[in-house]
């Protein structure tokens, strides 16, 4: 069970970092949501989102930093 529990400490730790970063420069992310590729339609009574592009994204650079993750360690 230890790199069970190495590995939570790991992530808590990077869950925090990234906690950090979007309290401290979240406004710089702003563009995040609104790129092209995602899907908004606003209706009278009804509202839809999807952020295709921006979870595709997000998808890349975590796929990149687990196999950086797998690599290193």
């Amino acid at each position: 069970m230890p790199p069970l529990g190495k590995m939570l400490v790991l992530l808590g730790v990077l869950l925090v970092l990234v906690g950090l970063v979007v309290w401290l420069a979240g406004d710089k992310f702003s563009w995040f949501g609104h790129l092209p590729g995602d899907i908004r339609i606003e209706r009278k009574n009804m509202r839809f989102y999807a952020p295709i592009a921006s979870m595709l994204l997000l998808s890349i650079l975590f796929s990149l930093l687990l196999w950086l993750f797998r690599k290193f360690f």
